[in-house]
Parts: structure tokens; C-alpha cells; sequence
């Protein structure tokens, strides 16, 4: 058994360290209020239980509250006092510099909680360290003076997650949809430099990789840019190309179709070389946090404005789901899934149906998702009924990064606007903290959901009040120069953040284990699905009253909860302890998704949680885990049919691992020791995660860099719908 130490460093779980503390304590109360030898040791040994029972590793407070509760079980309440009272003054002592620990441990890369929170960061490279060190000051800052302190004590207690703390000291925002074709056709400046309007494909994709770059550094969430924006270059180089070809043939007096054919050629070539600089770009850049931009690239095709840049569109696209398929080569020079970027494929008319015109693309892109675990789809069909503008006009465009939605928007105009809009910033609601805390009394649940709604309600006006007064000069690509807007210099950011242009998210997580909680039955029982239903409708309710107040556009979102999840349920089993069904795993559910664990088909599954999705304006995913598909395309494509009918946002969980040791590219397994769960080749049973590759689907993203054990355990206990 492990015990995670309050710097983060894990070591092994010692029971004279128990016994050592409470016998301090001990000695300092009078011989008649001691605690013998014996009810030292009995304390001692049940803590060691206690800790056990959790199966996982425990944190230092954790195994001190045990302790002061066996203590006060003994009747030594003086000794519990000296106890209580040493805990207290250590506390005060640590209050006094809460970073230099922490970042110590960074720094020698032996801080198991960081290593494992975000599972596409290296914790040991020089520059994800310097951002986990400044996240650690702004951290430190946030909690002593930013935030009041009931938001900081919600946050600690896992009652809420105020979202990005270690990014909050700054002027940031979370995600966004990038204006590519704003900064392609009318020029933008990267670093003081002026970079005009491309004159080939190629370019424009090396241009859109530095504008990636720069944005992803300049904001800490995910954002997304459009292949559309891209394809009228498609068109500069074919005329340019047949230009060059004109010329070299000029003596030969070939005709213009042999032109047009050898130009043809020569721009697919030119196609392949500016897709691969996307992907090499994307996968190899590291930004100023220290990891590859979270960038999710859109392929939809009712966005080309003519048929010939449909045609040009439906090319990007092919070559895109191409080079994905390939994969990357990793080290040892063995093709393997890269995590971004992340692509969105459209289900559309045009290419959902055998037949169709663009059929051929969705079988591409059904033979990437069975080998490299992307793309996700978005149904226009269902999208088209769900977003819906003032006009009463719907609406299909991509989610910013992994799943943030922007609401409908109309400009001043009277057009619809998506490119250039983002979002401030989410906090999320613990609802089974809700459930547990009103003891299963029905009025006390919505009493309790009141109050928590309201100070997240409070905790995101403390990040919208944040950005309120932003200069565009804190980020020229982002506010001055087509990324976000085009703002003067000196302007304020402050008419960006009202009516509707941005949005603002309450996040939400474990309504299966509320609902569980509050009637005894999943939400997928169709006696607790009415519940279930109503939580959702009921935060909807506040988002639109918050809404009519600011004049912000509040929207309910699906948190992905990477490593959230195990904080999650880590404060209910503290503040509840293990309730079979609710607490007794080290992970909650994400969003409004049928637990892990239960046994329900794909089919069922999407249907099901079409009407929670639908209830999430402000974005979420839903997924189906299925086995290795890469020998039956034909049921991926059924899925993808069926996703077309029924939900407008969904994916397909697959696998795509790799050993370095002995090269066995099957599924690398999850299997535990000593209460720790690990990664091992099933082969060659190597456990050292340098040496493989593993690729897992985690919260709408890809994760390759390992989870914390609570996410570990919810991936180890997923069950196939396939």
C-alpha cells in the first residue's frame, strides 16, 4: 500500500510512523488520560485497514483524520486534543509558504500526483516543469489573495472544481475556434512580423501551424481551426502549378487536359507535403505549457462555399484520414497513434449513405477510427436541430478542442459568427457531493443543489471579473492580429465578454452516482431517468437566469474530468466513506455517461444519452468502447450510421498500443500491485512506461502520457458495447 505525501512524492505505507504520532501526542497529556500500548498498536492496525479498504493509495490527511477518529473511538479525547492541536500548528507553519515543497518535488520529478495529472504533459521536461512551477505560484497566489475564501474551501473539499487555477493569476481564457480564414486571407503578425496572404497550399498550412502554436500559448485550453479555411488555397496552387507546367512544356505544344493532368498530379503532391507538416508540426511543436497545442482540426464539407472547393475540401479531407491512419513514428521507428491532433469527421447527406458522393471518405474515415481512434463524428443532421440561432436557423461548426460548444450567436449583422469566439472559463458542480449531503431527503437535495449552484454561480463571475479589463496587448495574436478578433492596441477585451459572443461553462460530473444516491437505481432505469432528467434541466434553468442577469452566456457542460475524477472521489469517500454503488470506486462518472460498468449495448447506449447531450449546450461526448475493429469496418460504419440518426456528438473508444521491449502491438493491460495499479505488456510483461506506447481515450481527447490511478481504474473497468 502507497501513501502520497503532502509534496506530492509517494512512498510506502509504514505503520510505525502511526504509531510514532499518536504516542507524541500521547506523552503529552497527563499518565490518567494515556492510551496504553495496546490501544496505541489497535489504533495503529485499523488505520492500516481503513487506509486498505479504499484500495488505492492515501494522502497524509487522509490517514490523519483516521487517525484522530480512532482516537476519539478510544475515548482519549485529551489525547485526540494534542493530536488536533499539533495537526493545526503544523498546518499554520505550511500556510506560511505553500510552494517551495511542492516545487522541489517537480523539480526532481518525483511528485506522483503531477506526474500523473495531465496525460499528455512529460513531467520530465525542462519545460513542462517551468509551467508546473508557475502553475504552483499562481496557484498559490489564487488561493491567499484572488479568490474569497468559501470558493477556495469548496475547491479543497471537492464540493466544486474551480477549473485551470494554476493559469488563473494571468489574463487567460480556456478554449476558442480560431479565425483561420480571417488570418490566412487577410494577413496576420506571429512575433512582430507581418505574414501576408499565402500563395500556396503548402504555405498556408506552415503559416496555420505557427498561428497554432502561438495561440496555444498564449490560452490554456483546446482549440479548434477548420480545414474549409485551408481548401482556397487548394485552388492558388493549381493555378500556380499549371502555370510552372505551361511553361516547362511550352516547346513540347501539349495540350491543355495533359496540363490540367500533370497539375493534378504535382498539387496532390503538394497536398500530402502540407498535411504533413500539419500533423508533423502539431505532434512535434511543444508549446510555453510544455506539450503538443490541443488542437482539434474540423473536416466538414457543407462549409466549402462552391463545388470546386468542395472538390478541393473533399482532397484536404482524404489525405488528412491518410497520413492519421499511418500514424507517427515513435523513437524505435514503429508507427504509432499520435494524441493530436484531435479530427472531426461531419456526418452529412453527402456522404453517410453507401452511394452517396462523398461515401468513399466516411470508409476512410471509419478505417481511422479502427486503427487510430479518430476521427469523432458530428451528426449535422442532429446538430442542425439542437443549434439553433435568434433567426430560428440551425447551425453545424466544430467544438472548441475536446468538447466546448459555443452557443448560437447572430453578429450585428444578422449573420451567424463561430470562427473567433471562445470561452472563459468553466467551474464544475460535484453532484453526487449534493446527493450524499442532503442524506437521500428529497427537498434537502434541491435546497443543497440551490446553495452549491449559487457558489458556482459566484466562482464563475470571479473568472469572467478576471478577464473584464484584459488589454488586447497581453495577446496580439489572439485580440489584435484575426486569431479571436481585431482589436486596437490598448482597447479592452471587455465587449467580447457580454451578450453571447463568449461563453461561460458550469461544469457538471456524476450524475449516474446522484441519481444512484437519491433513488437507489441508474439513471438508464426508467424509474430514475425522470430524476436525472430534471438535475439537467434544473442547471439549464439556472445557466438561462445567470444569463438574463450578466447578459453572459452561461452553458451547461459535460466536464471531462481527467484527473478530477479521482479528486472527486477521493473528498466523497473522505467525507461519506465507501457507500456501495456511489463512493466505492476511485473515480466518479463523467458528465451524464452511463457508468463504466454497467452492461449496456452501443446502440442503447447513444440513444440513451442522446437526451442527456442534448441538455449540455455548452458541449459534451458521448462514446461506445469497442474492441479492435480494424477487421470489421462494416460494423464501425453502422455505428457512425446510427450516431448520424440519433446524437450529434460520439466517438468509438478503440485501442492502439505498442511495446518497445518486445514489439507486441496488442493491448497493453492494467494489472495491480502492492494497491497500485500498472501498465504491463502482456508479452513480455515490461512495466516501465518509457519503453511502450499506449494510446487511451480518456474525457473526448486522447491521453499518451498515463492518468492518475483513479482514471487508471476507470479505464480498467470498462465494459465493451460492442
Amino acid at each position: 500500500m502507497k501513501i502520497i505525501k503532502r509534496n506530492g512524492a509517494e512512498e510506502g505505507f509504514d505503520l510505525g510512523k502511526i504509531v510514532n504520532a499518536v504516542r507524541k501526542a500521547n506523552n503529552e497529556v497527563s499518565e490518567e488520560n494515556r492510551l496504553t500500548e495496546e490501544q496505541i498498536a489497535l489504533i495503529a492496525e485499523k488505520v492500516k485497514e481503513l487506509a486498505g479498504d479504499l484500495n488505492r493509495a492515501v494522502n497524509v490527511e487522509e490517514v490523519q483524520d483516521f487517525v484522530e477518529n480512532q482516537i476519539m473511538d478510544q475515548k482519549a479525547f485529551a489525547v485526540a486534543r494534542k493530536y488536533i492541536t499539533y495537526r493545526y500548528t503544523r498546518a499554520l507553519i505550511r500556510r506560511a509558504n505553500t510552494t517551495d515543497a511542492q516545487i522541489l518535488t517537480l523539480i526532481e520529478c518525483n511528485n506522483e500526483e503531477v506526474k500523473q495529472e495531465n496525460s499528455n504533459k512529460n513531467p520530465t521536461v525542462n519545460s513542462v516543469q517551468r509551467d508546473y512551477m508557475a502553475g504552483e505560484v499562481s496557484k498559490d497566489l489564487t488561493r491567499r489573495i484572488l479568490l474569497p475564501r468559501e470558493i477556495v474551501e469548496a475547491h479543497d473539499e471537492g464540493i466544486i472544481h474551480f477549473h485551470d487555477a494554476d493559469y488563473f493569476a494571468q489574463h487567460m481564457h480556456n478554449c476558442d475556434l480560431v479565425n483561420l480564414e480571417d488570418m490566412l486571407q487577410n494577413g496576420t503578425v506571429i512575433s512582430g512580423t507581418f505574414i501576408e496572404k499565402p500563395h500556396s497550399f503548402s504555405t498556408a498550412c506552415n503559416i496555420a501551424t505557427q498561428i497554432i502554436a502561438q495561440v496555444a500559448s498564449n490560452q490554456y485550453g483546446g482549440q479548434s481551426i477548420s480545414l474549409t479555411h485551408l481548401a482556397p488555397f487548394v485552388e492558388v496552387s493549381r493555378q500556380k502549378i499549371r502555370a510552372e507546367v505551361r511553361e516547362e512544356l511550352a516547346d513540347v505544344g501539349v495540350m491543355e487536359d495533359t496540363v490540367n493532368r500533370i497539375a493534378e498530379t504535382r498539387l496532390r503532391e503538394e497536398i500530402k507535403k502540407g498535411i504533413q507538416t500539419i500533423q508533423y508540426q502539431v505532434v512535434t511543436l511543444l508549446t510555453t505549457n510544455g506539450q503538443a497545442p490541443f488542437v482539434t482540426v474540423f473536416m466538414y464539407l457543407g462549409e466549402a462555399r462552391n463545388e470546386r472547393e468542395r472538390s478541393d475540401l473533399a482532397m484536404i479531407i482524404e489525405e488528412t484520414l491518410n497520413q492519421r491512419i499511418q500514424g507517427v513514428k515513435n523513437e524505435s521507428g514503429v508507427w504509432v497513434t499520435p494524441a493530436f491532433p484531435k479530427l472531426i469527421y461531419v456526418l452529412e447527406e453527402d456522404n453517410v449513405r453507401e452511394g452517396s458522393r462523398y461515401w468513399y471518405l466516411t470508409e476512410l474515415a471509419a478505417k481511422c477510427t479502427a486503427k487510430r481512434m479518430v476521427p469523432d463524428y458530428i451528426s449535422e443532421k442532429k446538430m442542425l436541430e439542437y443549434k439553433v440561432d435568434k433567426n430560428g436557423e440551425g447551425h453545424c461548426y466544430t467544438c472548441m478542442g475536446c468538447r466546448s460548444f459555443l452557443t448560437p450567436y447572430v453578429d450585428e449583422n444578422g449573420k451567424p459568427k463561430y470562427y473567433g469566439r471562445f470561452n472563459q472559463g468553466v467551474v464544475t458542480i460535484n453532484l453526487p457531493d449534493v446527493a450524499l449531503s442532503s442524506g437521500g431527503d428529497m427537498e434537502k437535495f434541491w435546497e443543497i443543489f440551490d446553495e452549491r449552484l449559487e457558489l458556482c454561480h459566484r466562482a464563475l463571475m470571479e473568472r469572467h471579473n478576471r478577464l473584464k479589463g484584459t488589454l488586447s496587448d497581453a495577446a496580439p495574436i489572439l485580440w489584435q492580429y484575426g486569431a479571436l478578433a481585431r482589436l486596437k492596441k490598448g482597447e479592452t477585451i471587455d465587449k467580447l465578454l457580454y451578450g453571447g459572443y463568449s461563453t461561460i461553462s458550469l461544469g457538471y460530473a456524476g450524475l449516474y452516482e446522484c441519481t444512484k444516491y437519491m433513488t437507489g437505481k441508474s439513471h438508464t432505469d426508467p424509474e430514475a431517468k425522470p430524476f436525472a432528467l430534471s438535475v439537467m434541466q434544473y442547471m439549464n434553468d439556472k445557466c438561462k437566469g445567470w444569463k438574463q442577469m450578466h447578459n453572459i452566456d452561461f452553458s451547461l457542460y459535460g466536464t471531462p474530468l481527467e484527473s478530477t475524477t479521482y479528486k472527486f472521489a477521493k473528498a466523497l469517500q473522505k467525507r461519506f466513506g465507501i457507500i456501495e454503488g456511489v463512493t466505492d470506486k476511485s473515480y466518479i462518472t463523467n458528465s451524464y455517461h452511463v457508468h463504466v460498468t454497467e452492461e449496456i449495448d452501443a446502440f442503447t447506449k447513444l440513444k440513451f444519452e442522446s437526451e442527456f447531450q442534448q441538455l449540455s449546450p455548452g458541449g459534451a461526448i458521448s462514446y461506445v468502447e469497442v474492441p479492435n475493429m480494424q477487421d470489421n469496418i462494416p460494423a464501425v460504419l453502422s455505428v457512425m450510421q446510427y450516431i448520424y440518426d440519433n446524437i450529434m456528438y460520439a466517438e468509438l473508444n478503440t485501442k492502439s498500443d505498442y511495446c518497445q521491449v518486445c514489439g507486441y502491438d496488442g493491448e497493453i493491460k492494467i494489472v495491480e500491485e502492492d494497491g497500485k495499479l500498472l501498465w504491463e505488456c502482456p508479452h513480455c510483461h515490461n512495466r516501465d512506461q518509457s519503453k511502450m506506447n499506449v494510446a487511451r481515450r480518456t474525457c473526448g481527447y486522447i491521453g499518451t502520457q498515463y492518468w492518475n490511478q483513479g482514471r487508471t481504474q476507470e479505464i480498467r473497468d470498462r465494459v465493451l458495447h460492442l
